[in-house]
């Protein structure tokens, strides 16, 4: 799948920003800035790997950028941004 740089999400707290980018190598590559990544770094980047290989994306580039987000939360920037960085709309049938 073909993938441009896309970002979705804030700054604010509650939120993360996401930014996907095409990766030179395979497989997902997550890298996380938070200030919780000591006690919930590892489930972010679960969520954050899930909801990719749930749409279809397995070669990435993600930097995610987190402010206290709820996993509902991490799933909806996740598609948001893999939305605009595949041009596949993901609602549609």
């Amino acid at each position: 799948m073909e993938l441009k740089t896309a970002i979705a999400g804030t700054m604010e707290s509650g939120d993360i920003m996401i930014r996907i980018a095409p990766a030179e190598s395979e497989g997902l590559h997550v890298q996380l800035e938070s200030s919780v990544a000591y006690q919930f770094g590892d489930q972010i980047k679960r969520v954050i790997t899930e909801t990719l290989e749930g749409l279809g994306v397995t070669q990435a580039e993600v930097t995610a950028t987190d402010k206290g987000a709820l996993d509902c939360t991490i799933r909806a920037r996740v598609t948001a941004a893999a939305v605009r960085a595949t041009g596949k709309d993901v609602w549609a049938d």
